[in-house]
Formats: C-alpha cells, sequence, structure tokens
C-alpha cells in the first residue's frame, strides 16, 4: 500500500503551483488538454451545475463497470467535497488507483476528528474504504474523481465562503440518480425540489429568535436544512446559532445529510440520525443524542491517548540524550 501524508505533500504541491503559475503568466503557452477540459463552461445555476456533476458521475461510474453499489460513488464525491482549495485538483489527477485507498481514509479520518459525530452517521459511505477494493473497482474511482473534477465539482463545495457551498446539493442527484427506480418507488423516496425548499425556508422562517431548533423528520440528503440555512444567512444570522435535529428511514441519505451538514456548515449543534418518524413517539431522538455523546467521548478520548503518547515519547526521546550525555 502507497503512504504518504496527504496535507504535507498538498502543501508543497500547491507551493510548486503557485511557483509555476508565477512563471507561467509572463508568457502565453498552450493549454494543455487537461486544463482546457476543467476550463468547460459550466451551468450558472448551481442546482443545474449539481445535476450535471452528478449525472456524468454516474456515467462514468457504470462505463468502468463499477458495479451496483451506491456507497462507493456517492462516498468517493462525499470525501472530494471535504477539501476546501480548489487547487488540489491537479494533484489528484496525478494519483493511481492504489493511492487512494490511503487518500480517503486520511480524509475521513481528519473529519472524524473534529466532527465525530456526523461521520459516525456517514459511516456507509465509507465503510467500503477499509474492505480493501480490487484494482477494478478503484478504476472506477479514480474515473469518478477526474469526472467530477473535470465537471466543476470544486466550484461548487471547495470555496471558504459556507453561503457558497450550500447554494447546491451534490449528493441528492447522485442518490437519486443511483437508486432504481423500483427501489426509490418501494421506498417512498422522492426528494424536494431545491426551488419548493427554498420557498418554504422563505414562508416558514419568521421568528429567527437565536436557539431556536430546526427539526426535518423526513431528512433525506439535507435539502431542507440547506434551504433554511441559507434563509439565516440572508437575513445576517448564522446557522450555528440554531439547533439542527433531522431523521431520515435511509441509512445512505441520513450519510449524505450528514456530509452536507459539514458542507454547509449548520454548526456545532446538529444531531442527524437513522430512525422512521412513525416507529416511536421521539423518533429515536434520545437514543441519537445519547449515541451522538458517546462518540464525541471516545473521539476526546482517543485524542487525549495521543497527546499523551507524543508526551511520553518526547520525554523518552529527552531522556535517552541526557543518557547518551552523560554515557560520554
Amino acid at each position: 500500500m502507497v503512504q504518504f501524508d496527504l496535507f504535507g505533500e498538498v502543501e508543497q504541491k500547491l507551493h510548486e503551483r503557485t511557483k509555476q503559475r508565477e512563471q507561467e503568466a509572463a508568457r502565453p503557452r498552450p493549454t494543455p488538454a487537461a486544463q482546457r477540459r476543467k476550463r468547460k463552461t459550466f451551468p450558472g445555476d448551481p442546482h443545474r451545475h449539481a445535476v450535471e456533476v452528478a449525472e456524468n458521475v454516474i456515467a462514468a461510474w457504470f462505463s468502468h463497470y463499477g458495479g451496483n453499489r451506491m456507497d462507493v460513488p456517492i462516498g468517493t464525491i462525499a470525501a472530494l467535497s471535504f477539501f476546501r482549495e480548489p487547487l488540489v485538483a491537479d494533484w489528484l489527477l496525478t494519483l493511481e488507483p492504489a493511492q487512494l485507498p490511503q487518500l480517503l481514509r486520511e480524509i475521513w479520518g481528519t473529519q472524524w476528528l473534529t466532527r465525530p459525530d456526523l461521520i459516525e452517521v456517514a459511516r456507509p459511505l465509507h465503510d467500503w474504504v477499509e474492505e480493501d477494493p480490487d484494482e477494478h473497482q478503484l478504476r472506477a474511482v479514480q474515473a469518478v474523481i477526474h469526472t467530477a473534477i473535470y465537471n466543476g465539482l470544486f466550484d461548487l463545495t471547495a470555496g471558504d465562503d459556507p453561503y457558497e457551498r450550500s447554494e447546491a446539493d451534490v449528493l441528492s442527484p447522485l442518490l437519486t440518480g443511483l437508486r432504481h427506480k423500483s427501489d426509490k418507488k418501494w421506498r417512498g423516496e422522492y426528494h424536494t425540489p431545491a426551488s419548493v425548499s427554498d420557498l418554504m425556508a422563505e414562508i416558514l422562517i419568521r421568528d429567527t429568535t437565536h436557539g431556536l431548533t430546526i427539526r426535518e423528520p423526513a431528512l433525506g440528503s439535507g435539502g431542507m436544512f440547506r434551504s433554511v440555512a441559507q434563509a439565516l444567512r440572508d437575513r445576517g444570522l448564522d446557522p450555528h446559532d440554531y439547533t439542527w435535529l433531522g431523521n431520515d428511514i435511509d441509512r445512505l441519505a441520513t450519510a449524505c445529510a450528514a456530509v452536507n451538514a459539514i458542507t454547509w456548515d449548520l454548526g456545532p449543534k446538529t444531531a442527524i440520525w437513522c430512525a422512521n418518524s412513525l416507529a416511536t413517539e421521539d423518533a429515536g431522538l434520545a437514543e441519537a443524542l445519547a449515541q451522538r455523546s458517546a462518540v464525541i467521548q471516545h473521539r476526546n478520548a482517543v485524542v487525549e491517548q495521543a497527546l499523551f503518547e507524543r508526551k511520553a515519547r518526547r520525554l523518552l526521546g529527552a531522556l535517552d540524550q541526557l543518557l547518551e550525555g552523560a554515557a560520554a
């Protein structure tokens, strides 16, 4: 397995890329084919753009015989949506299929350190990485990554401003597009169009008092949360000041919603879980909050242990140097 330091290598690549661009700025050069593809014209409507990304990713997945697993292509796009630097695209295009599992593990692991509760809910999207995917499947994953980059995924998800990142939901059309029509009918899964949820948010968000709770018992991939968050931001309000509670009966849908909650920066007071809203009185809220608390406590214990081990290694290193000096 190829090992590498993701963020160290990214930083080096970005530095080299910056220097290269400064040198190229002084003289015109023919544009490489890959660059021409990345500079294609994208739809001005973010929702249409998100659909285009999803459609092309689905086509790439099936044309490379990726199989009927939905979690692999959706999980790959979900992982890419965590990047906040568009220039990382140039580096991603250089990676070989064998390097992708380690890359994806590092992406999900890094996010787990900051939002373990949401990454745990998103487990259906990243468990497959630990299954040691074969080379054939990894080539399909590579095709998904290249297609997403060429079709402007990072234009939708990699910006610093959460308002811009919240203009569209890329995972929703990907989820519904990969799911068989009969499966959607059996599940009763029909995601609310963005234009409808935006209008509903504008009508419903009247009382914007800090501390209110936004509750969605049929969350899907989180489209209603996105619309409400944008409506709050349009009023100069911060979604971090609100509590977001959402559940859905579909595990893949709630996994997508958990990833979107990070992308859209809904804030620390967000709880998402998989449950049937009609099965219990509280739709599983109490259990979900208890599990969320346990996951965060586990993360804190892991970080505390890692810091202790780091300090212990430094102490032992200093002691070794002291003993070597005394022996000399």
